[in-house]
């Protein structure tokens, strides 16, 4: 029951603001232009039917993912990407054309009823036009190969005969209503080309419950690694039946890391906490922890971070912003996460952000691309 709430509350904010996304696309898109009736009576009923089909789409991707009904979940979800871009260029346009407005104000100049229509026509065309490329763009960079990101980080403590120990990330994968089985197995195959020692998977897995994507996340069983392959819980496992998962993961070789801290090899850690969804608990995952030794932190969300630099942690591995996935949304994700993508240092503790592997809602990633992350641990 509180699953259903929490749905119904973020469904009826959800369809508050799609609503309001649509209005504003049809007002400059098709109401400022003054488009011929014949043009802009069928294009109001479409903008009216997308409207419609986005908050449907939230519905069936949560509710009834089936054969028949994903290809209509692939269809509202990238519309979302798109309406969203249409939405944030066109405030950018207007942004532009308020500055002018006030400029005419102190000039006394004034646009005529006909410069204004053509103004309006030639902002819907350019905006148009943005944002097709970025959707397509957006689209590829997705839904294409997924890049190995190879960084060398160096970690104190690290004992010299474990230098360039190979860790692999990959976060916010989100197996669910569009990334399934195959999508996963490349994942799989790709990281094993590497040979990484260890694997760490920084949060949301998946996008959904265990009955409904056992067989999409069974090639994990697959995913080897001499020094383990370890978890930790990001904000999606809690919408998704989080026990159960913790339950499953071990079944295909998964290790979570449930605010505890295990051994990779002598000298070094690696140490896990749940997501602020859950009960995080640093001080009982570092419990008996030697702070000589290298130890490896997975935090979801990179405002863990502070508690962990507060406590000397050599390296915490994070995920959770995708990068902002779609610029310029990204501008809104650095509002809430102090930190977006990359290596970062506080004091004697560094934190590594990855972009993530999969997406989340919109099939599009614009100047966000999908990453593997291979980290080559070396002494500091």
């Amino acid at each position: 029951m509180p699953r259903l709430a929490s749905f119904l509350i973020f469904f009826a904010i959800a369809v508050a603001l799609i609503g309001d996304m649509h209005y504003y696309v049809w007002a400059r898109l098709i109401r400022d232009p003054n488009l011929p009736q014949g043009w802009a009576r069928p294009l109001t009923a479409v903008v009216v039917a997308l409207g419609i089909a986005l908050p449907l789409t939230l519905m069936a991707s949560r509710f009834f993912v089936g054969p028949l009904v994903r290809p209509a979940i692939w269809f509202g979800f990238a519309w979302m990407g798109i309406g969203f871009l249409l939405v944030a260029f066109l405030g950018l346009a207007d942004a532009g054309q308020l500055v002018a407005f006030i400029a005419r104000k102190f000039t006394g100049g004034e646009l005529d009823p006909a410069r204004r229509v053509f103004l309006a026509r030639g902002l819907a065309a350019g905006v148009g036009g943005v944002v097709a490329g970025l959707s397509a763009f957006g689209f590829r960079s997705a839904l294409g190969p997924v890049q190995i990101k190879e960084l060398t980080v160096k970690l104190r403590g690290l004992p010299r005969e474990l230098s360039g120990f190979k860790l692999v990330q990959i976060s916010d994968v989100h197996i669910g209503p569009l990334l399934r089985k195959d999508w996963l197995a490349h994942i799989v195959a790709t990281i094993q080309g590497i040979a990484p020692d260890a694997v760490a998977i920084t949060g949301d897995l998946v996008d959904g419950t265990v009955d409904e994507l056992r067989e999409h996340v069974a090639p994990l069983a697959d995913l080897k690694a001499p020094r383990g392959v370890w978890f930790v819980t990001g904000n999606h496992e809690y919408y998704s039946g989080v026990e159960d998962w913790y339950a499953h993961l071990p079944t295909l070789g998964v290790r979570p890391l449930r605010n505890e801290r295990r051994e990779l090899a002598p000298g070094l850690s690696i140490a896990g906490i749940e997501d602020p969804t859950g009960s995080p608990n640093l001080p009982e995952a570092l419990a008996g922890h030697d702070q000589s030794q290298a130890l490896v932190l997975l935090a979801h969300q990179p405002r863990q971070f502070a508690e962990a630099a507060r406590r000397s942690v050599p390296l915490t591995l994070s995920g959770h912003t995708h990068g902002g996935q779609i610029w310029p949304f990204s501008w809104l994700v650095a509002l809430q996460q102090p930190y977006l993508a990359g290596l970062h240092v506080k004091g004697d503790s560094q934190l590594y952000v990855s972009r993530g592997t999969g997406f989340w809602g919109p099939p599009l990633r614009v100047f966000a691309p999908p990453e593997i992350t291979l980290l080559k641990l070396v002494t500091a």
